[in-house]
Protein backbone atom coordinates (compact mmCIF):
# COMPACT_ATOMS: atom_id res chain seq x y z
CA UNK A 1 0.00 0.00 0.00
CA UNK A 2 1.30 3.24 -1.09
CA UNK A 3 -0.07 6.37 0.53
CA UNK A 4 0.28 10.03 -0.84
CA UNK A 5 -1.17 13.21 1.08
CA UNK A 6 -2.37 14.22 -2.38
CA UNK A 7 -3.40 18.24 -2.52
CA UNK A 8 -4.27 18.56 1.05
CA UNK A 9 -1.25 19.04 3.18
CA UNK A 10 -0.21 17.27 6.26
CA UNK A 11 -0.37 20.00 8.74
CA UNK A 12 -4.01 20.99 6.95
CA UNK A 13 -4.87 17.03 7.31
CA UNK A 14 -3.62 17.38 10.99
CA UNK A 15 -5.36 19.92 11.86
CA UNK A 16 -8.67 18.93 10.74
CA UNK A 17 -7.81 16.11 13.43
CA UNK A 18 -6.72 18.14 16.53
CA UNK A 19 -2.83 17.77 15.65
CA UNK A 20 -1.38 20.82 16.26
CA UNK A 21 2.13 21.95 14.50
CA UNK A 22 3.74 21.89 17.78
CA UNK A 23 2.84 18.21 18.53
CA UNK A 24 4.16 17.32 14.67
CA UNK A 25 7.66 18.96 15.74
CA UNK A 26 7.68 17.57 19.97
CA UNK A 27 6.70 14.11 18.04
CA UNK A 28 9.97 14.87 15.40
CA UNK A 29 12.14 15.35 18.71
CA UNK A 30 11.05 12.21 19.93
CA UNK A 31 12.08 10.58 16.70
CA UNK A 32 15.35 8.17 16.59
CA UNK A 33 17.83 10.33 14.63
CA UNK A 34 17.33 13.19 16.03
CA UNK A 35 17.79 11.81 19.60
CA UNK A 36 21.19 10.58 18.03
CA UNK A 37 21.91 14.11 16.57
CA UNK A 38 21.42 15.60 20.09
CA UNK A 39 19.25 17.83 18.68
CA UNK A 40 17.03 19.92 21.01
CA UNK A 41 15.16 21.96 18.78
CA UNK A 42 13.51 21.10 15.16
CA UNK A 43 14.83 23.30 12.30
CA UNK A 44 12.50 25.81 11.23
CA UNK A 45 12.13 24.31 8.08
CA UNK A 46 11.93 20.74 8.74
CA UNK A 47 8.46 20.17 7.42
CA UNK A 48 8.03 22.21 4.23
CA UNK A 49 10.99 20.48 3.59
CA UNK A 50 10.02 16.91 3.91
CA UNK A 51 6.27 18.21 2.07
CA UNK A 52 8.20 19.51 -0.56
CA UNK A 53 9.63 15.90 -1.46
CA UNK A 54 6.51 13.41 -2.80
CA UNK A 55 9.67 10.71 -2.95
CA UNK A 56 10.14 11.19 0.59
CA UNK A 57 6.50 11.48 1.56
CA UNK A 58 4.48 8.57 -0.18
CA UNK A 59 5.72 5.23 0.89
CA UNK A 60 4.44 1.93 2.48
CA UNK A 61 3.96 3.12 6.04
CA UNK A 62 4.50 -0.57 7.01
CA UNK A 63 2.39 -0.96 11.11
CA UNK A 64 0.08 1.72 9.46
CA UNK A 65 -0.79 0.02 6.17
CA UNK A 66 -3.49 -1.91 7.27
CA UNK A 67 -5.33 0.76 8.91
CA UNK A 68 -5.27 2.97 5.50
CA UNK A 69 -6.37 0.47 3.48
CA UNK A 70 -9.51 0.47 5.89
CA UNK A 71 -9.84 3.75 5.28
CA UNK A 72 -8.68 5.09 8.59
CA UNK A 73 -7.24 8.47 8.82
CA UNK A 74 -3.55 9.24 10.90
CA UNK A 75 -4.65 10.08 14.53
CA UNK A 76 -7.67 8.54 14.47
CA UNK A 77 -8.43 5.44 16.20
CA UNK A 78 -4.85 4.29 17.16
CA UNK A 79 -5.15 6.99 19.44
CA UNK A 80 -4.64 10.83 19.03
CA UNK A 81 -2.52 13.19 17.23
CA UNK A 82 0.90 12.23 17.54
CA UNK A 83 0.88 10.70 20.84
CA UNK A 84 3.00 7.57 21.34
CA UNK A 85 1.56 4.25 19.62
CA UNK A 86 -0.70 6.02 17.57
CA UNK A 87 -1.00 5.37 13.86
CA UNK A 88 0.26 8.84 12.59
CA UNK A 89 3.35 8.18 15.15
CA UNK A 90 3.99 4.45 13.61
CA UNK A 91 3.89 6.37 10.32
CA UNK A 92 5.98 8.97 11.24
CA UNK A 93 8.80 6.81 13.06
CA UNK A 94 8.72 4.25 10.03
CA UNK A 95 9.39 7.20 7.42
CA UNK A 96 12.20 8.39 9.37
CA UNK A 97 13.78 5.21 10.24
CA UNK A 98 16.16 4.93 7.49
CA UNK A 99 18.07 8.45 8.43
CA UNK A 100 21.10 7.81 7.44
CA UNK A 101 19.55 7.43 3.62
CA UNK A 102 16.89 10.40 3.77
CA UNK A 103 17.73 13.26 6.02
CA UNK A 104 20.61 14.49 4.49
CA UNK A 105 18.39 15.28 1.57
CA UNK A 106 15.10 15.62 4.16
CA UNK A 107 16.69 18.62 6.21
CA UNK A 108 19.63 20.28 4.25
CA UNK A 109 18.51 23.47 3.86
CA UNK A 110 17.44 23.76 7.28
CA UNK A 111 20.24 22.08 8.75
CA UNK A 112 23.17 23.87 6.96
CA UNK A 113 21.19 27.41 8.65
CA UNK A 114 20.74 25.84 11.62
CA UNK A 115 24.61 24.72 11.60
CA UNK A 116 25.94 28.03 10.68
CA UNK A 117 24.05 29.56 13.55
CA UNK A 118 25.36 27.08 15.97
CA UNK A 119 28.96 26.82 14.84
CA UNK A 120 29.22 30.96 15.87
CA UNK A 121 26.78 31.35 18.47
CA UNK A 122 26.49 27.66 20.03
CA UNK A 123 22.87 26.47 21.45
CA UNK A 124 21.13 28.10 23.99
CA UNK A 125 22.91 28.68 27.68
CA UNK A 126 26.22 27.03 25.93
CA UNK A 127 29.52 29.02 25.82
CA UNK A 128 30.04 29.89 21.80
CA UNK A 129 32.52 28.12 20.27
CA UNK A 130 35.88 28.68 18.75
CA UNK A 131 35.48 28.43 15.24
CA UNK A 132 38.25 28.53 12.72
CA UNK A 133 37.13 30.47 10.30
CA UNK A 134 36.42 33.69 13.25
CA UNK A 135 40.60 33.44 14.12
CA UNK A 136 43.02 35.53 12.62
CA UNK A 137 45.65 32.86 11.35
CA UNK A 138 46.96 33.26 7.89
CA UNK A 139 48.22 30.52 6.11
CA UNK A 140 51.38 31.31 3.33
CA UNK A 141 50.72 27.50 1.89
CA UNK A 142 52.88 28.00 -0.88
CA UNK A 143 56.45 27.78 -0.74
CA UNK A 144 56.76 31.21 -3.12
CA UNK A 145 54.37 32.97 -0.92
CA UNK A 146 56.90 31.74 2.12
CA UNK A 147 60.10 33.13 0.22
CA UNK A 148 58.56 35.97 -0.74
CA UNK A 149 58.18 37.19 2.69
CA UNK A 150 61.60 37.15 3.55
CA UNK A 151 64.02 40.47 2.33
CA UNK A 152 65.63 37.28 0.37
CA UNK A 153 64.50 34.14 -0.54
CA UNK A 154 68.13 32.90 0.71
CA UNK A 155 67.37 33.90 4.27
CA UNK A 156 64.84 30.85 4.78
CA UNK A 157 67.45 28.94 5.97
CA UNK A 158 65.97 26.51 8.45
CA UNK A 159 62.83 24.31 8.97
CA UNK A 160 61.30 26.04 11.81
CA UNK A 161 61.28 29.54 10.08
CA UNK A 162 59.94 28.04 6.88
CA UNK A 163 57.27 25.96 8.46
CA UNK A 164 56.33 29.09 11.07
CA UNK A 165 55.83 31.69 8.44
CA UNK A 166 54.46 29.13 6.43
CA UNK A 167 51.80 27.96 8.97
CA UNK A 168 50.91 32.03 9.59
CA UNK A 169 52.49 31.58 13.45
CA UNK A 170 55.17 34.71 12.16
CA UNK A 171 55.21 37.33 10.05
CA UNK A 172 58.65 39.39 8.72
CA UNK A 173 58.44 42.75 10.12
CA UNK A 174 62.34 43.92 9.44
CA UNK A 175 65.35 41.92 9.44
CA UNK A 176 65.37 39.82 12.59
CA UNK A 177 62.11 41.30 13.87
CA UNK A 178 58.65 39.74 13.20
CA UNK A 179 55.11 39.77 14.10
CA UNK A 180 54.01 36.70 16.35
CA UNK A 181 50.96 35.71 15.60
CA UNK A 182 48.02 34.84 17.80
CA UNK A 183 48.57 30.70 17.64
CA UNK A 184 52.66 32.21 18.16
CA UNK A 185 51.22 34.19 21.60
CA UNK A 186 49.32 31.50 22.71
CA UNK A 187 52.23 28.64 22.66
CA UNK A 188 54.57 31.55 24.43
CA UNK A 189 51.94 32.37 27.44
CA UNK A 190 51.48 28.67 27.99
CA UNK A 191 55.22 27.99 27.88
CA UNK A 192 55.77 31.36 30.33
CA UNK A 193 53.20 29.39 32.02
CA UNK A 194 55.43 26.10 32.72
CA UNK A 195 58.25 28.19 33.23
CA UNK A 196 56.81 30.23 35.99
CA UNK A 197 55.98 27.11 38.09
CA UNK A 198 59.14 26.06 37.86
CA UNK A 199 60.62 29.36 38.57
CA UNK A 200 58.41 29.94 41.74
CA UNK A 201 58.84 26.10 43.10
CA UNK A 202 61.70 26.98 43.83
CA UNK A 203 61.91 30.40 45.23
CA UNK A 204 61.73 32.64 42.64
CA UNK A 205 59.86 35.55 42.65
CA UNK A 206 58.55 37.91 39.43
CA UNK A 207 59.45 41.35 38.63
CA UNK A 208 59.84 43.61 35.51
CA UNK A 209 62.75 45.91 35.02
CA UNK A 210 63.19 48.53 32.09
CA UNK A 211 64.28 47.95 28.77
CA UNK A 212 65.78 51.17 28.73
CA UNK A 213 69.22 50.91 30.79
CA UNK A 214 71.43 53.90 31.18
CA UNK A 215 74.60 53.90 29.53
CA UNK A 216 76.04 55.06 32.93
CA UNK A 217 75.21 51.61 34.60
CA UNK A 218 77.04 50.14 31.41
CA UNK A 219 79.77 52.07 31.96
CA UNK A 220 80.39 51.52 35.46
CA UNK A 221 80.40 47.65 34.70
CA UNK A 222 82.96 48.14 32.00
CA UNK A 223 80.58 46.03 29.76
CA UNK A 224 79.21 49.39 27.22
CA UNK A 225 82.70 49.44 25.53
CA UNK A 226 83.04 45.61 25.79
CA UNK A 227 80.01 45.18 24.46
CA UNK A 228 80.34 46.66 21.00
CA UNK A 229 78.05 47.13 18.34
CA UNK A 230 75.79 44.45 20.04
CA UNK A 231 74.01 47.27 22.04
CA UNK A 232 71.15 49.25 20.95
CA UNK A 233 72.86 52.20 21.44
CA UNK A 234 70.31 55.59 21.54
CA UNK A 235 70.24 59.08 23.21
CA UNK A 236 67.47 61.11 23.73
CA UNK A 237 66.31 65.09 23.64
CA UNK A 238 69.03 66.27 26.30
CA UNK A 239 71.54 63.58 24.71
CA UNK A 240 71.44 61.38 27.75
CA UNK A 241 72.25 57.63 26.63
CA UNK A 242 70.77 54.89 26.82
CA UNK A 243 70.84 50.80 25.53
CA UNK A 244 68.19 48.49 24.83
CA UNK A 245 68.88 46.04 27.41
CA UNK A 246 70.00 42.60 25.81
CA UNK A 247 70.24 41.66 29.47
CA UNK A 248 70.13 43.17 32.87
CA UNK A 249 72.89 42.43 35.46
CA UNK A 250 73.83 45.97 35.81
CA UNK A 251 70.15 46.91 35.86
CA UNK A 252 69.26 44.28 39.00
CA UNK A 253 72.51 45.00 40.87
CA UNK A 254 71.85 49.30 40.82
CA UNK A 255 68.35 47.92 42.27
CA UNK A 256 69.39 45.69 45.13
CA UNK A 257 72.13 47.96 45.64
CA UNK A 258 69.68 50.96 46.87
CA UNK A 259 68.12 48.76 49.26
CA UNK A 260 70.46 49.92 52.40
CA UNK A 261 68.59 47.88 54.86
CA UNK A 262 68.99 44.18 53.01
CA UNK A 263 69.69 41.63 55.77
CA UNK A 264 70.96 37.71 55.19
CA UNK A 265 67.81 36.75 56.69
CA UNK A 266 66.16 37.82 53.31
CA UNK A 267 68.66 35.65 51.18
CA UNK A 268 68.57 33.72 48.95
CA UNK A 269 66.69 36.14 46.44
CA UNK A 270 65.50 34.46 43.61
CA UNK A 271 64.37 37.71 41.08
CA UNK A 272 63.60 36.85 37.89
CA UNK A 273 61.35 38.78 34.36
CA UNK A 274 60.13 37.83 31.44
CA UNK A 275 60.04 40.00 29.04
CA UNK A 276 61.22 41.21 25.64
CA UNK A 277 65.30 41.76 24.71
CA UNK A 278 67.29 43.16 22.00
CA UNK A 279 70.34 42.52 20.20
CA UNK A 280 71.71 43.87 17.12
CA UNK A 281 72.63 40.70 15.61
CA UNK A 282 75.28 41.39 12.14
CA UNK A 283 73.09 38.91 10.48
CA UNK A 284 69.94 37.90 11.46
CA UNK A 285 69.20 34.44 10.68
CA UNK A 286 67.07 30.88 11.15
CA UNK A 287 63.70 33.01 12.18
CA UNK A 288 63.26 33.09 15.75
CA UNK A 289 66.90 30.98 16.97
CA UNK A 290 68.45 34.22 16.06
CA UNK A 291 66.49 37.51 16.31
CA UNK A 292 67.00 41.07 16.91
CA UNK A 293 64.18 41.16 18.88
CA UNK A 294 63.12 38.12 21.37
CA UNK A 295 61.55 36.86 24.65
CA UNK A 296 63.52 35.95 27.79
CA UNK A 297 63.10 34.82 31.17
CA UNK A 298 66.22 35.86 33.14
CA UNK A 299 66.73 35.84 36.70
CA UNK A 300 68.89 36.84 38.91
CA UNK A 301 70.44 35.29 42.47
CA UNK A 302 71.60 36.80 46.32
CA UNK A 303 73.44 34.72 48.35
CA UNK A 304 75.02 34.90 52.05
CA UNK A 305 78.17 32.72 50.90
CA UNK A 306 79.99 31.26 47.91
CA UNK A 307 78.38 27.54 49.22
CA UNK A 308 75.21 28.91 49.23
CA UNK A 309 75.63 30.48 45.67
CA UNK A 310 76.46 27.01 44.54
CA UNK A 311 73.20 25.48 46.31
CA UNK A 312 71.56 28.28 43.98
CA UNK A 313 72.99 27.34 41.18
CA UNK A 314 72.18 23.78 41.14
CA UNK A 315 68.61 24.25 41.90
CA UNK A 316 68.00 26.59 39.35
CA UNK A 317 69.97 23.87 37.24
CA UNK A 318 67.74 21.24 38.38
CA UNK A 319 64.81 23.46 37.82
CA UNK A 320 65.59 23.97 33.82
CA UNK A 321 66.23 20.55 33.25
CA UNK A 322 62.32 20.22 34.73
CA UNK A 323 61.29 22.51 32.58
CA UNK A 324 63.03 20.34 29.47
CA UNK A 325 61.90 17.04 30.83
CA UNK A 326 58.45 18.45 30.67
CA UNK A 327 58.37 19.58 27.20
CA UNK A 328 59.80 16.08 26.30
CA UNK A 329 63.04 17.52 25.17
CA UNK A 330 66.27 15.40 24.43
CA UNK A 331 68.81 17.89 25.66
CA UNK A 332 72.25 17.69 26.89
CA UNK A 333 73.60 20.29 29.51
CA UNK A 334 77.00 21.24 28.67
CA UNK A 335 80.25 23.74 30.34
CA UNK A 336 80.27 26.68 28.88
CA UNK A 337 82.51 29.67 28.64
CA UNK A 338 81.18 32.48 30.27
CA UNK A 339 81.78 35.63 27.74
CA UNK A 340 80.52 39.09 27.81
CA UNK A 341 78.64 38.30 31.13
CA UNK A 342 81.47 36.68 33.23
CA UNK A 343 81.83 35.28 36.05
CA UNK A 344 83.55 31.42 37.14
CA UNK A 345 81.29 28.76 36.05
CA UNK A 346 78.94 28.52 32.81
CA UNK A 347 76.41 25.76 31.99
CA UNK A 348 74.88 25.75 28.42
CA UNK A 349 71.45 23.93 27.62
CA UNK A 350 71.73 22.57 24.30
CA UNK A 351 69.06 20.98 21.92
CA UNK A 352 71.12 18.47 19.43
CA UNK A 353 70.12 19.89 15.67
CA UNK A 354 71.56 19.52 12.70
CA UNK A 355 71.16 23.54 12.10
CA UNK A 356 72.74 24.51 15.36
CA UNK A 357 75.23 26.86 15.84
CA UNK A 358 77.33 25.82 18.69
CA UNK A 359 79.66 22.53 18.35
CA UNK A 360 78.99 20.03 21.43
CA UNK A 361 82.18 17.33 22.60
CA UNK A 362 80.10 14.78 24.27
CA UNK A 363 81.65 11.74 26.01
CA UNK A 364 79.86 8.35 25.44
CA UNK A 365 81.66 6.58 28.36
CA UNK A 366 80.41 9.33 31.35
CA UNK A 367 78.21 12.88 32.12
CA UNK A 368 81.23 15.04 30.26
CA UNK A 369 79.54 17.58 27.60
CA UNK A 370 81.15 20.61 26.99
CA UNK A 371 80.89 23.72 24.06
CA UNK A 372 84.04 23.26 21.64
CA UNK A 373 85.01 26.63 23.25
CA UNK A 374 85.88 25.39 26.70
CA UNK A 375 87.95 22.55 25.24
CA UNK A 376 90.78 22.50 23.16
CA UNK A 377 88.95 21.86 19.55
CA UNK A 378 91.30 19.41 18.14
CA UNK A 379 90.87 17.05 22.02
CA UNK A 380 89.36 13.67 21.43
CA UNK A 381 89.86 12.27 24.30
CA UNK A 382 87.53 12.90 27.41
CA UNK A 383 89.58 14.77 30.27
CA UNK A 384 87.87 13.27 33.16
CA UNK A 385 87.42 9.50 31.94
CA UNK A 386 89.96 9.28 28.51
CA UNK A 387 87.19 8.03 26.87
CA UNK A 388 86.52 9.16 23.21
CA UNK A 389 84.57 12.31 22.32
CA UNK A 390 81.71 12.65 19.53
CA UNK A 391 80.93 16.05 18.15
CA UNK A 392 77.48 17.38 17.63
CA UNK A 393 75.90 20.77 16.70
CA UNK A 394 72.89 21.91 19.14
CA UNK A 395 70.77 24.83 19.38
CA UNK A 396 71.48 26.28 22.61
CA UNK A 397 67.89 27.31 24.75
CA UNK A 398 69.35 27.77 28.52
CA UNK A 399 72.16 29.41 30.12
CA UNK A 400 73.75 29.68 33.25
CA UNK A 401 76.60 31.83 35.12
CA UNK A 402 78.17 31.86 38.69
CA UNK A 403 78.91 35.66 39.08
CA UNK A 404 80.38 35.56 42.15
CA UNK A 405 80.88 39.38 42.97
CA UNK A 406 82.05 40.41 39.99
CA UNK A 407 78.85 42.88 39.92
CA UNK A 408 77.60 43.60 43.36
CA UNK A 409 81.48 44.71 43.86
CA UNK A 410 81.52 47.32 40.94
CA UNK A 411 77.56 48.20 42.34
CA UNK A 412 78.17 47.72 46.34
CA UNK A 413 75.36 44.98 46.34
CA UNK A 414 75.30 44.04 50.04
CA UNK A 415 73.76 42.67 53.05
CA UNK A 416 73.79 42.80 56.69
CA UNK A 417 75.36 39.98 58.69
CA UNK A 418 74.17 38.48 62.09
CA UNK A 419 76.58 40.89 63.54
CA UNK A 420 74.82 44.01 61.19
CA UNK A 421 78.37 43.91 58.62
CA UNK A 422 77.74 44.54 55.82
CA UNK A 423 79.08 41.72 53.57
CA UNK A 424 79.03 41.62 49.53
CA UNK A 425 76.33 39.44 47.94
CA UNK A 426 77.36 36.27 45.81
CA UNK A 427 75.39 36.67 42.59
CA UNK A 428 74.35 34.28 40.04
CA UNK A 429 72.44 34.49 36.80
CA UNK A 430 70.39 32.06 34.52
CA UNK A 431 68.65 32.64 30.95
CA UNK A 432 66.06 30.70 28.95
CA UNK A 433 65.20 32.02 25.33
CA UNK A 434 61.36 31.71 25.17
CA UNK A 435 60.86 32.97 21.42
CA UNK A 436 63.98 30.66 21.27
CA UNK A 437 62.43 27.30 22.82
CA UNK A 438 59.46 27.72 20.80
CA UNK A 439 61.39 27.83 17.38
CA UNK A 440 63.73 25.09 18.25
CA UNK A 441 61.15 22.33 19.18
CA UNK A 442 59.76 23.09 15.84
CA UNK A 443 63.03 22.16 14.61
CA UNK A 444 63.93 19.56 16.78
CA UNK A 445 60.49 17.98 16.43
CA UNK A 446 58.51 18.50 13.36
CA UNK A 447 57.99 17.02 10.28
CA UNK A 448 59.50 18.38 6.63
CA UNK A 449 56.16 19.60 5.76
CA UNK A 450 53.89 19.17 9.60
CA UNK A 451 54.38 21.11 12.52
CA UNK A 452 54.33 19.38 15.92
CA UNK A 453 54.82 20.98 19.23
CA UNK A 454 55.38 19.58 22.65
CA UNK A 455 52.20 18.64 23.69
CA UNK A 456 52.18 21.05 26.46
CA UNK A 457 52.55 24.44 24.54
CA UNK A 458 50.52 23.49 21.95
CA UNK A 459 48.44 26.74 20.90
CA UNK A 460 45.55 24.35 20.64
CA UNK A 461 44.90 20.81 21.59
CA UNK A 462 42.29 19.40 19.51
CA UNK A 463 40.86 20.42 16.08
CA UNK A 464 37.29 19.18 14.83
CA UNK A 465 36.92 18.97 10.87
CA UNK A 466 32.82 17.94 10.43
CA UNK A 467 31.90 16.92 6.86
CA UNK A 468 32.32 19.14 3.37
CA UNK A 469 28.74 21.02 2.49
CA UNK A 470 27.47 19.03 0.15
CA UNK A 471 28.71 16.02 1.37
CA UNK A 472 27.12 12.84 1.96
CA UNK A 473 28.08 12.53 5.60
CA UNK A 474 26.96 16.20 6.09
CA UNK A 475 24.51 15.13 8.83
CA UNK A 476 27.59 14.52 10.61
CA UNK A 477 27.74 18.11 11.45
CA UNK A 478 25.09 18.00 13.78
CA UNK A 479 26.82 15.12 16.13
CA UNK A 480 30.08 17.25 15.61
CA UNK A 481 28.76 20.00 17.15
CA UNK A 482 27.54 17.35 20.01
CA UNK A 483 30.82 16.11 20.20
CA UNK A 484 32.16 19.75 20.79
CA UNK A 485 29.98 20.63 23.64
CA UNK A 486 29.98 17.10 25.43
CA UNK A 487 33.95 17.38 25.24
CA UNK A 488 34.20 21.27 26.91
CA UNK A 489 31.30 20.28 29.56
CA UNK A 490 33.20 16.70 30.15
CA UNK A 491 37.32 17.70 30.44
CA UNK A 492 37.19 21.22 31.84
CA UNK A 493 40.90 21.72 30.92
CA UNK A 494 39.56 21.48 27.33
CA UNK A 495 37.67 24.56 27.04
CA UNK A 496 39.04 27.08 25.29
CA UNK A 497 41.72 24.22 24.05
CA UNK A 498 39.30 22.68 21.24
CA UNK A 499 38.89 24.69 17.41
CA UNK A 500 35.78 23.77 14.83
CA UNK A 501 37.31 24.12 11.42
CA UNK A 502 33.76 25.43 10.06
CA UNK A 503 35.06 25.86 6.93
CA UNK A 504 32.47 23.01 5.55
CA UNK A 505 33.19 24.74 1.54
CA UNK A 506 36.36 22.52 1.66
CA UNK A 507 37.30 19.29 1.73
CA UNK A 508 38.13 17.09 4.88
CA UNK A 509 41.73 16.42 3.21
CA UNK A 510 42.25 20.17 2.72
CA UNK A 511 41.41 20.97 6.47
CA UNK A 512 43.11 17.70 7.58
CA UNK A 513 46.42 19.56 5.33
CA UNK A 514 45.84 22.62 7.39
CA UNK A 515 45.51 20.81 10.59
CA UNK A 516 48.83 19.04 10.20
CA UNK A 517 50.74 22.38 9.43
CA UNK A 518 49.53 23.96 12.56
CA UNK A 519 50.42 21.36 15.03
CA UNK A 520 46.94 20.38 16.77
CA UNK A 521 48.22 17.21 18.91
CA UNK A 522 45.10 15.96 17.97
CA UNK A 523 42.65 16.36 14.66
CA UNK A 524 39.17 14.72 14.91
CA UNK A 525 37.07 13.86 11.80
CA UNK A 526 33.47 13.33 11.93
CA UNK A 527 34.04 10.59 8.31
CA UNK A 528 31.45 8.09 7.18
CA UNK A 529 32.26 5.89 10.48
CA UNK A 530 29.46 8.93 12.10
CA UNK A 531 26.48 6.93 10.85
CA UNK A 532 27.63 3.84 12.60
CA UNK A 533 25.78 2.19 15.56
CA UNK A 534 27.12 4.15 17.80
CA UNK A 535 28.47 6.80 15.80
CA UNK A 536 32.14 6.84 16.23
CA UNK A 537 34.85 9.53 14.82
CA UNK A 538 38.07 9.53 13.61
CA UNK A 539 40.84 10.19 15.59
CA UNK A 540 44.29 11.64 14.84
CA UNK A 541 47.08 11.80 17.69
CA UNK A 542 49.88 14.08 15.43
CA UNK A 543 52.25 13.51 17.56
CA UNK A 544 52.40 9.47 17.51
CA UNK A 545 51.13 9.35 13.95
CA UNK A 546 48.56 6.93 15.27
CA UNK A 547 44.70 6.90 14.16
CA UNK A 548 41.82 5.49 15.85
CA UNK A 549 37.97 4.97 16.05
CA UNK A 550 36.18 6.38 19.22
CA UNK A 551 32.94 6.75 20.15
CA UNK A 552 31.80 9.75 22.16
CA UNK A 553 32.47 8.38 25.34
CA UNK A 554 36.11 7.40 24.09
CA UNK A 555 36.80 10.82 22.98
CA UNK A 556 36.31 12.43 26.37
CA UNK A 557 38.37 9.61 28.22
CA UNK A 558 41.24 10.27 25.56
CA UNK A 559 40.99 13.86 25.84
CA UNK A 560 40.62 13.79 29.79
CA UNK A 561 44.29 12.84 30.25
CA UNK A 562 45.58 15.68 27.93
CA UNK A 563 47.44 17.89 30.75
CA UNK A 564 47.35 21.70 30.12
CA UNK A 565 49.81 23.89 32.02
Amino acid sequence: MRVSTGRRSLLHTSSLYGVTKNGIFRHILRTEPFRALGVSRVPRNFLSDWLARPSLRDGSFGACAHRMAAGGHFGRGGGTGFGRGSSMALGMEWLLRPWKELLPGLTTRALQRQYRYRCHHGPPHRAKRLVLSQLFQPLNLREDNVAGLESKPDDLTCKSQRLMIQAGLIHPSSPGCYYYMPYTVRAMEKLVKVIDQEMQAIGGQKLNMPSLSSAELWRTSGRWDLMGKELFRLADRHSKEYCLGPTHEETIADLIASQANLSYKQLPLLLYQITRKFRDEPKPRFGLLRSREFYMKDMYTFDTCEEAAHRTYSLVCEAYCNVFNSLGFRFVKVQADTGSIGGSMSHEFQLPASIGEDRLMICSNCSFSANVETINPDQTDCPVCKGKLSETKGIEVGHTFYLGTKYSSVFNVSFHTAQNKPVLAEMGCYGLGITRILAASVEVLSTEDSIRWPTLIAPYQVCLIPPKKGSREEMGVMLMDNLYDSIVEAVPQIKGEAVLDDRTHLTIGKRLKDANRLGYPYVIIAGKKVFDNPPEFEVWNQNTGEIMFLTKEGVIDLLSKVQVP
